[in-house]
């Protein structure tokens, strides 16, 4: 990933205003800056989220709050809580997500 075209910025994520994501059960509202070809989310998961897909985008997820559990599609699976995160490639391993009482994210892709 190459950072270009980003000056020095701040961003208050509380004053973004949120869309809603749907998922298999439960929703996503995501809070989104784009910088060039690099987004930069704060995403909430409501309690019993499970996602509606197998991701293939890559990405960098940090568990700010709660619990996620992310399996993989070869049957792996990990738990992220407050202060552990994860990062996979494009491509390289499709993933999805569920949280029993909902988490709160941050995540670069």
């Amino acid at each position: 990933m190459e950072m270009k075209n980003i000056p020095f910025g701040t961003t208050t994520w509380s004053e973004i205003v949120p869309t809603e994501h749907k998922g298999e059960t439960g929703m996503a509202l995501w809070r989104t800056q784009q910088f060039d070809n690099i987004r930069v989310r704060m995403v909430e998961y409501s309690a019993g989220y499970l996602a509606d897909h197998w991701c293939k985008k890559g990405h960098i997820l940090l568990c700010l709050e709660g619990e996620l559990q992310t399996e993989l599609a070869d049957g792996r699976k990990f738990t992220l809580t407050p202060g552990v995160s994860y990062q996979v490639a494009d491509n390289a391993e499709p993933h999805r997500s569920y949280t029993p009482n909902g988490v709160k994210l941050f995540i670069v892709d």
